[in-house]
């Protein structure tokens, strides 16, 4: 058996056919893989499969007539005869070329469209018993004069939307005057899948055929449609993106002139420079490399400018990586506090007991120390020899008289003056990303319209929340998980409840 590996070119136009030739009731069948040819076309193969090039070399030794029929799976070798199509085209080979490699290169033309009554297996390739397919062409009317201008006009708005149609095939579509003739050539040309080229093939009543050309010219427009738009809008990013870098260069160049800009450029490549050793977080480093961009398409006297750098500065500044090693020495802890504080013997063993758990569990989810009293008992103090005590930085955070929630979530980008919140820049001034935070006077927390702080406190101290505390001025999650809280109160009655269920 035979198939068609390649095609070297496109189809070519119509051609006369010598009405008195007689087609034979049996022909070798040659196998076409992913090509459906229709009565009238001249259409090259290469022909490689050795029971293929059996069955040319018959057709030629005969009548030079073989029977084309497309694969219904493409993949098979040696394809049965349930693996064919019922109905294909009768053609004749006009010219024939050995190739060196073993493969033929025959150029065919088709004569006409048959049916397979049954397939003969033979000793080298198949031959099929056919019966002629004439064609049903009904008289003249509206509908087959409407379809005819359909199939015309589809094909020419194919053409101006970009599908390659040769211009001697549009040529042609102008001047048939036979409508079967010009649903094949229509059918022919616009690259159907195997499956649609065949129910083309399959009706011989020329309206039904109309019919079903002109839905399959639809959809390759409609699909033709969307491309170009596709292609359009990619046309214009790129067009966009060359004029930016066009007029790029001119700002670079008439600022060099003027002695302008180049500090921005050189701020601009020290900020990524910080940012690479800052290591951050990957969603942080593409906010971070968003917000630069942006600012190399600014003017270096602009407001937003100001704004944008004093958001990179803050960002850069933040030890996202940077953290200080820890000591869970409890024999040293219980020295310091000894040494720092006299009495005091269940505050500090109820401190000693927290360490000793910090010392079994890593990041333990537990709850917060809260020392209470009136002032002056050393309650700070205590916080300050802790954090000695577990080398980490201790930095202390007054809350009293503090109403507005932006003082804990931070202001947001929209005005002149926004800042972050107040527990962003403790971790931003000491330096390290795991400190121990003394939350002072927790007991005088307000609210007012500006918001509920003790609400946004809850977000702090929650160690199922805070390993993505988002401040409202940084815009991206900032892991407070590592940094240890610790918090005094002179009374416990004026703290919100939801928020004093978070300490012991």
């Amino acid at each position: 058996m035979s198939t068609v590996t390649e095609q070297e070119e496109k189809k070519t136009p119509l051609e006369t056919i010598d009405e008195n030739l007689r087609i034979p009731e049996v022909l070798p069948i040659l196998p076409l893989r992913d090509i459906v040819i229709f009565p009238f076309m001249i259409v090259p193969l290469f022909v490689s499969r050795e029971r293929s090039i059996k069955a040319v070399d018959q057709a030629l030794a005969e009548n030079r007539m073989i029977m084309l029929v497309a694969q219904k799976d493409a993949n098979s070798e040696e394809p049965g005869p349930d693996e064919l199509y019922d109905v294909g085209t009768v053609a004749i080979i006009m010219r024939m070329l050995k190739l060196p490699d073993g493969r033929i290169r025959i150029l065919v033309q088709g004569i006409s469209r048959a049916r397979i009554n049954y397939v003969e297996e033979g000793p080298n390739h198949l031959q099929a018993h056919i019966e002629e397919l004439k064609e049903i062409t009904p008289e003249e009317n509206l509908e087959l004069e409407a379809l005819t201008r359909n199939v015309r006009g589809s094909l020419e708005k194919a053409v101006n939307l970009g599908k390659n149609i040769s211009p001697e095939v549009m040529t042609i579509v102008t001047t048939v005057e036979d409508p079967a003739r010009l649903a094949d050539l229509a059918a022919s040309n616009i690259e159907l899948k195997v499956e649609d080229a065949q129910t083309v093939l399959e009706l011989v009543d020329i309206t039904p055929r109309l019919h079903r050309v002109n839905e399959l010219l639809a959809k390759e427009i409609e699909v033709l449609t969307v491309q170009q738009e596709i292609n359009t809008q990619a046309k214009g990013e790129i067009d966009r993106s060359q004029r930016e870098f066009y007029l790029r260069q001119q700002l670079k160049a008439i600022q060099q002139e003027l002695g302008e800009g180049n500090e921005l450029a050189e701020d601009i490549a020290q900020y990524r420079e910080k940012a690479a050793k800052a290591k951050m977080p990957k969603p942080v480093e593409e906010e971070v490399d968003r917000q630069l961009k942006k600012l190399e398409r600014m003017h270096p006297d602009a407001a937003e400018t100001a704004t944008v750098r004093n958001w990179l500065d803050i960002m850069v500044a933040l030890p996202w990586s940077k953290s200080s090693k820890e000591n869970l020495d409890l024999k040293k802890a219980q020295e310091i506090l000894d040494n720092d504080h006299f009495g005091l013997e269940k505050v500090k063993e109820r401190i000693i007991e927290a360490l000793a758990v910090r010392k079994i569990k890593e990041k333990p989810k537990g709850s917060i120390l809260c020392l209470v009293g009136p002032p002056g008992v050393g309650k700070t103090s205590l916080g300050r020899s802790i954090a000695h005590s577990l080398n980490r930085k201790f930095v202390r955070l007054s809350l009293g008289g503090v109403h507005d929630e932006a003082e804990i979530r931070g202001h947001r980008r929209t005005y002149v003056g926004a800042m972050p919140g107040r527990i962003i820049q403790a971790i931003q001034q000491i330096g390290t990303n795991n400190p121990l935070i003394m939350l002072d006077e927790i007991d005088k927390l307000s609210s007012d319209f500006r918001g509920d702080p003790s609400s946004a406190m809850l977000e702090v101290l929650d160690p199922e929340q805070n390993n993505s505390f988002r401040d409202n001025y940084l815009g991206v999650p900032f892991d407070l998980s590592n940094v240890m809280f610790m918090t005094t109160a002179n009374i416990l009655d004026t703290i919100q409840p939801a928020l004093r269920t978070e300490w012991k």
